[in-house]
């Protein structure tokens, strides 16, 4: 059976998105969504569409075309909430870019909404279905690191910036969905401290140093920024035998063990046992895998266990947390207080 799709936003990511769901064999594209015309002649020049598949400008009338079982969300994060709400009503399954929603309590409201309906929700948690990722989860949690010690990740570029987020709500969700599956447990308290230099209206955090403390004691530290040239996208669980390093800039070993720890050996510490293992990884598109999970939920009527819109709604409220740090200058937050 194909799933008819409509596919909102057809920008950088909008456009992986359509590529994807056209070359599913379970989906079928209907119609391509974006206010912007040039956009939308765009993105059909690029993937030669078929002249069958709609470009709308309006997402109002999108929603009233015939064949339409399902609609992908790749808009503005402040747009989300409204079109979700609309397309759950209509009795559409939802893929939703993330983050779901800029406030946590739409977040709920939305999961809430959609079991109503006994409709699908995910949110395009790219990161979650990524080889790298899960493989790192499967060492973490064989406790091939020893005792684990704290967690650290640096995020940064010379741009994109946007314009409807700032720097901690664009870069440090990928993260921190990282840290929660591999370690199988969400943040309790937060902090962050942030730095404004572009003259942006409203003011927006371009600099984001954050700190997340998990129940098990274990803690992480986030480096976020969209004003540094040096682009890095390098994450590291820290552990008594060794730590294990994410760098998704090195295209030919982004999955390393750095093995070595420190024995008392006469009057100093010595390192002993350093070695390193290059972790072997399988070839896959991670968003082709989400894509795939999406329509696999629909066609089973199942609840995605890797990235529900609960899962979504949990990353919200570290956010949420987060930002109100930020906005009181590092004050410290209970996440179970956003």
């Amino acid at each position: 059976m194909e799933i008819g799709i409509a596919i909102f936003g057809a920008g950088r990511w909008g456009v992986h998105l359509v590529r994807n769901f056209l070359n599913h064999p379970d989906s079928r594209v209907i119609a391509v969504v974006d206010p912007h015309p040039e956009q939308l002649q765009a993105i059909q020049e690029r993937l030669q569409l078929d002249n069958d598949i709609a470009l709308v400008e309006d997402w109002i009338e999108a929603l009233e075309l015939p064949g339409i079982k399902a609609v992908a969300i790749a808009t503005p994060a402040s747009t989300h909430y409204e079109i979700i709400s609309a397309a759950l009503k209509k009795g559409y399954h939802v893929f939703s870019e993330k983050p779901l929603t800029l406030e946590y309590s739409e977040s709920v409201a939305l999961c809430k909404l959609a079991e109503q309906q006994q409709l699908q929700l995910l949110v395009d948690h790219t990161y979650l279905f990524n080889p790298v990722v899960q493989t790192g989860k499967t060492i973490v949690t064989e406790g091939k690191l020893g005792k684990l010690r704290y967690g650290y990740a640096t995020r940064t570029h010379i741009e994109p910036v946007r314009s409807d987020v700032d720097a901690l709500w664009d870069l440090a969700i990928h993260d921190i969905c990282i840290f929660n599956s591999w370690l199988q447990e969400t943040p309790v308290e937060v902090q962050a401290n942030g730095k404004i230099w572009l003259p942006q209206q409203p003011p927006q955090s371009d600099l984001v140093m954050a700190k997340l403390i998990y129940p098990s004691g274990f803690q992480v530290f986030l480096h976020l920024c969209w004003l540094n040239p040096d682009k890095q996208r390098r994450l590291g669980v820290v552990g008594s035998q060794g730590t294990l390093v994410f760098d998704e800039m090195s295209a030919e070993q982004p999955l390393v063990i750095q093995y070595g720890y420190l024995e008392y050996l006469g009057s100093r510490w010595k390192a002993v046992d350093v070695s390193q293992e290059v972790v072997a990884i399988e070839k896959a598109e991670p968003l082709a895998q989400v894509c795939n999970e999406f329509l696999n939920c629909i066609l089973t009527n199942t609840t995605s266990q890797i990235s529900s819109g609960w899962v979504g709604a949990e990353l919200v409220k570290i956010l949420c947390a987060l930002n109100n740090s930020l906005e009181q200058e590092g004050k410290v937050i209970k996440c179970d207080q956003c």
